[in-house]
């Protein structure tokens, strides 16, 4: 009844209160009674009758009538009990995949960490395969990673399920220090300038220079000087077939799957089958010559000597229809960039315009530059761009400001690339540099630290060049391609920033 209950709790806070009083009244160390055993027991009994909740409000109200010292015992006391070995109880339950679902979003210091908690935590990553999980999560999220599963040939034991042939967790384990080592060599290869050189001498009986390119594992394809495309055999350098069909310099190329598009300073953009070199289209629009072009997902955008951008629709390689001409430039349009929202184009004027790509409206100028732009490439919000007045410049696309303004080239700088880490530029003296973007964009980075390293092996100017996180490939007016190889490199008897070259020669028949 309800004076019984009444009964106990003052019975229970009494006989409790004794042992809970501040330090400062009675010791830390409990004083041994005769009795204290009896009424101990007699407390549990009581409290095992209680219901959960009576249980927890008696507990409540005792707390708060303790010291903070006291506080602190319970509290480490309880804190053993409240942890949950979850990745080894949730395979008791069958639930292995949640655990290793869990496990395969940690880093690889973590992995290693997990492995060392117990065998447990150590069989679920074993089974769970994560070691290799986190390898096929790095080689479809970094391009650099994805490159070197190709060219080492173990991706080979990746993105494969459980029920083919695949090595056991260990070989992944013991992969990724190796695949650490090697992307640690290769970017101090790119800061010291280390690589292998490889050269393709073109030779071309008329006229000397290679003024484009665009490449891939399989080929290389440039545009010459002496009005032919040439392809090339990547890996043994051959000479594999030779288009023609302009009456001037090739000056401008890009290809995909299916076509070759290339724009000449005889006028006309002709569009080429990839794969049997048949001349598909010609589209005869400016006036000058074609400088340059882009074009991606159905759309193509050629700019000219004639001061104009002309924006194509491409249904198919036959099928090209102008959409607008776009004018605003008051001299060479050199160049053109584009992404589904901004059209960037840039001139011999001495600025870079945007366009919307949708409605094909002028939008803003980008002023800075002291003399005419030769090259930009635009990609997010940034803008990198080359000049006659020898600088690069980093521009923001949506506000138009000049982020910063690269010096080191001592001639016009004719071509420019950038990735994620680094901006590469070719020049007319014969340089190409390789500068540390992020350093670039940060504005407390002084100027001595932006350039990395200067690469000197063209006689003549630098014309064009592509990189992507293992090479470089240059052309140049000296009638020669480049291939900078910053993977397979040899360190035998090298000096820093030179290495051994093999040379390739193709003379026109």
């Amino acid at each position: 009844d309800y004076d019984s209950i009444e009964y106990i709790y003052v019975y229970l806070f009494f006989f409790l209160l004794q042992f809970s009083q501040p330090p400062f009244i009675c010791s830390r160390k409990r004083p041994s009674e005769g009795n204290y055993e009896k009424e101990k027991d007699v407390c549990f009994q009581l409290f095992d009758q209680w219901s959960e909740a009576d249980q927890v409000e008696f507990v409540e109200h005792l707390i708060s009538r303790m010291c903070h010292y006291q506080h602190g015992h319970i509290n480490s006391y309880l804190k053993p009990m409240l942890q949950r070995d979850f990745i080894t109880a949730l395979p008791a339950q069958g639930l292995d995949h949640i655990a290793e679902n869990i496990l395969s979003f940690l880093d690889a210091r973590s992995l290693c960490s997990a492995e060392l908690v117990c065998k447990e935590w150590q069989r679920v990553i074993s089974e769970g395969m994560l070691w290799k999980k986190l390898i096929e999560r790095m080689v479809r999220t970094d391009p650099l990673w994805k490159g070197l599963s190709e060219r080492h040939q173990w991706e080979k034991y990746l993105f494969k399920n459980r029920t083919t042939e695949v090595p056991p967790n260990s070989y992944y384990r013991s992969l990724y220090p190796k695949i650490i080592q090697d992307i640690e060599t290769i970017e101090a290869n790119w800061r010291c300038g280390r690589h292998n050189l490889q050269r393709i001498q073109c030779r071309s009986e008329n006229s000397k220079g290679v003024y484009c390119l665009q490449y891939d594992d399989e080929k290389i394809i440039s545009g010459l000087r002496d009005n032919s495309i040439k392809i090339w055999d990547k890996q043994t350098l051959e000479c594999l077939k030779i288009l023609t069909g302009h009456t001037g310099s090739v000056l401008c190329l890009q290809y995909d799957e299916r076509v070759i598009v290339t724009g000449s300073s005889d006028s006309t953009v002709r569009v080429w089958d990839v794969n049997s070199g048949e001349v598909l289209n010609t589209l005869i629009h400016h006036n000058e010559a074609v400088l340059h072009l882009r074009f991606c997902n159905g759309l193509m955008v050629t700019c000219s000597k004639d001061r104009s951008i002309a924006v194509w629709d491409m249904a198919s390689p036959t099928d090209i229809s102008l959409r607008r001409v776009l004018v605003g430039h008051r001299a060479a349009v050199n160049v053109v960039d584009f992404d589904d929202k901004y059209i960037v184009s840039a001139s011999g004027d001495r600025t870079i315009k945007v366009w919307s790509t949708s409605t094909c409206e002028f939008v803003r100028t980008l002023n800075g530059h002291k003399r005419g732009i030769a090259c930009l490439q635009y990609r997010d919000r940034l803008v990198v761009s080359g000049s006659s007045d020898n600088t690069i410049r980093l521009w923001d696309i949506e506000c138009g400001a000049c982020l910063r303004v690269l010096e080191g080239h001592e001639e016009l700088v004719r071509c420019i690339r950038f990735d994620n880490k680094r901006i590469v530029s070719g020049a007319y003296d014969g340089k190409i540099k390789v500068w540390d973007l992020q350093a670039a964009l940060d504005p407390r980075a002084p100027a001595s630290t932006l350039c990395l390293r200067t690469l000197v092996e063209h006689s003549g100017r630098v014309f064009r060049l592509q990189f992507d996180e293992f090479q470089i490939i240059s052309s140049s007016h000296d009638d020669t391609i480049l291939i900078w190889d910053f993977l397979n490199v040899s360190t035998n008897g090298q000096t820093e920033g030179r290495s051994p070259s093999r040379t390739y020669t193709y003379i026109s028949r």
